[in-house]
């Protein structure tokens, strides 16, 4: 133990003066922070219940789920239709609002397409089945819409699939403690701890994210502008921002974003940012065949019927991954693979109301906490200067001390928000850490009362103490981890992340700093008696 290792040391000045740098912009007026690096900008994320936020309540676009399906539904009857043996031919499909209209080209098909169509419109959502309602006529045209109780039940399902999807978006680690919550049927409520625009949450939140690679049909810029384009193709536009210009491209896309399995920023070597891509195994081959079967022909990344890009296939491309280029910023880069990665949204979403929050209790509960944290410490630093003196009883306040300064520099570098809940767990985790000084140095009472030396006693305070810290925190430990992987993203797993940081750094700070003080004191004055025995 008096032999302290000099990596100990090291490791303790290092994590320290780190802690010190990380933690210190918390304490300095944002003007002085302003002209720090920008890694040294970041402060701890305080929640809506003691900072305040924005909050946006938003509405599934019902009519637009609403035609999506029915689109859906007409091309699932034409399909099965043809498919049918004999194939059953049908003369013009069209779309009445919300009705999908189907021909058929020989009315005595009738009868048999009934069964048929019948088929497509079942499901296993709704009690009895049946999803949409038919009407016929007499020259062969059937009118196919869907039940009201099956498009609500496509508006919970809407809302609550949009749900994971923007708690993806606009919460990735799930530690800042946003709120989202379905109202009603097609409602949902978000809460976003210290976002105090709301239009940054709505702009992260509104876009539907939905990838599709389409081939270009080479248009004239005079045919396109005089709407002379080909059948089964649609113009569509440069995205804001990225894009280029407007291009000519299938209505059909080739295959959609589904298959991506990771988007990140990176740079090309021109050191320009892009975005690279990866797909799935059946992703990678459609597009292995696709790039084969095109090569020398353009195709176009859609991003929301937006073109992101619209390169020119050069050669088969059968890795699996790709980079698309355009005029990104870091920044735009990483907000574009924050979306892909959260996935699409399955229905657009309208914004109904949108404010900014107040903090609930928000300037006097910071007020009463800090109050209370400065009493508290004072009561903790008497105590243990009464029971243990001034040198060993300081030497654990010091410890306490760099265990708060680690805390909240990790809780900084991480950008965990902190709650009232938080601030328990942070509480609790402090408590721990002086509880594991309190047995150390009661371990080296004991020795030092049975006759020990006080180098041997020091030893073995530390040496039969930990046994006991180590299982204390192992407990607090598991219980943080359940939390985290169970336990819903909010005030809970707020909680959870404050314990799970606090068990490491009062085990560092209670152990380490400690043994490390205690040893440098012992080597420099070398005293016959322990001041605590």
């Amino acid at each position: 133990m008096l032999q302290v290792a000099r990596w100990r040391v090291i490791l303790v000045l290092v994590v320290t003066l780190l802690g010190i740098v990380f933690a210190t912009p918390n304490l300095l007026p944002e003007s002085t922070r302003n002209q720090l690096p920008s890694f040294l900008q970041k402060t701890i994320n305080l929640g809506l219940d003691l900072r305040g936020g924005s909050q946006l309540l938003l509405e599934v676009d019902v009519a637009t789920l609403r035609r999506s399906q029915v689109e859906n539904i007409q091309d699932q009857l034409i399909r099965a239709l043809r498919e049918a043996e004999p194939t059953i031919r049908t003369a013009r499909a069209s779309l009445e609002g919300d009705v999908a209209r189907v021909r058929l080209v020989n009315v005595a098909d009738i009868a048999r397409a009934r069964p048929i169509m019948r088929e497509v419109g079942r499901t296993q959502t709704t009690a009895g089945g049946d999803v949409l309602e038919f009407t016929e006529a007499a020259d062969g045209l059937v009118e196919a819409r869907m039940t009201e109780a099956h498009l609500r039940e496509l508006s919970r399902q809407a809302a609550q699939q949009s749900i994971e999807v923007i708690r993806r978006r606009i919460d990735p680690d799930g530690t800042a403690e946003v709120s989202i919550s379905r109202q009603g049927d097609d409602r949902i409520a978000v809460q976003a701890p210290g976002v105090s625009d709301p239009e940054q949450l709505r702009s992260r939140i509104g876009q539907t994210a939905v990838m599709t690679f389409h081939m270009v049909r080479e248009v004239s810029p005079e045919d396109q502008a005089a709407g002379r384009i080909p059948a089964g193709a649609m113009v569509v536009q440069p995205y804001p921002g990225i894009g280029d210009s407007p291009d000519v491209v299938a209505r059909r896309p080739e295959f959609t974003g589904e298959r991506l399995t990771s988007a990140s920023p990176s740079t090309d070597q021109n050191g320009a940012f892009v975005l690279a891509f990866r797909l799935d195994g059946e992703g990678s081959s459609l597009f292995c065949r696709i790039t084969q079967r095109y090569t020398g022909q353009r195709f176009a990344i859609l991003l929301d019927n937006q073109v992101l890009t619209a390169p020119t296939i050069n050669e088969p491309i059968c890795g699996g991954s790709g980079q698309i280029s355009g005029n990104f910023t870091a920044e735009s880069a990483n907000e574009l693979a924050v979306m892909l990665r959260a996935g699409a949204l399955p229905a657009p979403l309208t914004v109904i109301e949108q404010r900014s929050v107040t903090a609930e209790l928000g300037q006097a509960a910071i007020d009463a906490g800090t109050k209370s944290t400065f009493i508290a410490f004072g009561l903790v630093l008497l105590f243990m200067v009464l029971a243990y003196g001034l040198l060993f009883g300081g030497i654990s306040v010091v410890a306490l001390v760099v265990n708060g300064i680690l805390i909240m520099a990790i809780m900084t570098i991480t950008g965990a928000a902190l709650t009232l809940p938080g601030v328990a767990g942070l509480i609790l985790t402090l408590a721990v850490a002086l509880d594991a000084n309190v047995l150390i140095y009661e371990r080296m009472r004991e020795e030092a009362r049975a006759g020990r030396q006080p180098a041997l006693a020091i030893e073995a305070g530390f040496n039969r103490a930990m046994l006991t810290i180590f299982d204390a925190n192992i407990t607090h430990l598991g219980a943080a981890f359940i939390m985290l992987n169970l336990a819903p993203p909010g005030p809970v797993k707020g909680f959870a992340w404050t314990l799970l940081i606090g068990v490491f750094t009062s085990v560092f700070t209670a152990v380490l700093i400690t043994q490390v003080l205690v040893a440098w004191w012992y080597r420099t004055f070398r005293p016959k008696k322990l001041p605590i025995s």
